[in-house]
């Protein structure tokens, strides 16, 4: 027996904790759910749903979502700024095109399993997940082709699995990832790092990545020191040129009032004499 639909009443039922509904052909959940404000674990996953309500934002004490493997195509927009609690999100086998900027508000979130959509990459601020420990995104294929900067910034980053896209290069800051043992690149046009590093296991690629990014904060600075002085010599020209200006005009003002001053009574005088 499969359930097709899932009342409105389960709202009623705001002492439970668990709630597994999973392989059924439910294509919708009620709004009501929202209510289950005690609901800590939510297994929706091996169903045809196309999206979640917006309400189940509410479910505020949510640790665990599990809406694998439905015709998912986003997530809801506020979702992350209010699952606060949630420690485990598996949305993989699915359709999702972008993660909704919420997710990166998720501070408890330790577990991600995106794997298998359409993900055309993750928003900027997705090194705010600084409790990240596991992370899936492979298997989105020609859609998923870079990550953001601030991927550098999940620092308790421990697995990773980005095999089966179109990412031609890591994130500069891919080497800050202390925490990374295990790694999958596989099936992927890397360029940077390139294949003789990737080969060599996740460490080289740290390293190298690090190194990397090293030389790049130094080429920086040297640009911005180059910068700074160039800047400070075209103020000196300019201060120069200025004060050129300045005496120059002064020079004028005089010689002019000079030339084109009124005669006074000696000069009619000495006229006269002569």
């Amino acid at each position: 027996m499969y359930f097709e639909v899932i009342p409105e009443s389960i709202g009623g039922l705001q002492n439970l904790e668990e709630l597994n509904i999973s392989a059924n052909i439910l294509e919708s959940l009620p709004d009501s759910i929202g209510l289950l404000q005690k609901l800590k674990f939510l297994n929706v996953s091996g169903n045809k749903l196309t999206a979640l309500p917006d309400s189940i934002s509410q479910c505020r004490s949510l640790v665990e979502l599990d809406a694998s493997f439905n015709s998912l195509a986003y997530l809801p927009t506020n979702i992350g700024y209010e699952l606060q609690n949630l420690q485990k999100l598996l949305i993989q086998l699915n359709k999702i095109r972008s993660l909704p900027s919420s997710v990166c508000e998720m501070k408890s979130l330790r577990y991600l399993d995106a794997h298998f959509n359409e993900l055309h990459g993750l928003p900027i601020a997705i090194g705010r997940l600084i409790n990240l420990e596991f992370l899936n995104l492979s298997s989105n294929f020609s859609d998923l082709i870079e990550l953001p900067e601030t991927f550098g910034d999940l620092i308790s980053l421990r697995e990773l699995d980005l095999s089966n896209n179109q990412i031609h290069a890591l994130p500069d800051t891919f080497g800050r990832l202390d925490n990374l043992t295990k790694l999958n690149l596989e099936q992927n046009p890397l360029e940077v790092p390139p294949m003789e590093i990737v080969n060599q296991g996740v460490q080289a690629i740290k390293s190298f990545m690090a190194k990397r990014w090293i030389d790049i904060l130094a080429e920086d600075e040297r640009k911005s020191m180059q910068e700074m002085q160039e800047q400070g010599q075209n103020g000196w020209l300019t201060r120069s040129t200025s004060w050129l200006k300045n005496v120059s005009v002064n020079v004028t003002d005089y010689i002019g009032t000079t030339v084109l001053s009124p005669r006074s009574p000696k000069d009619a005088y000495l006229d006269q004499q002569l």
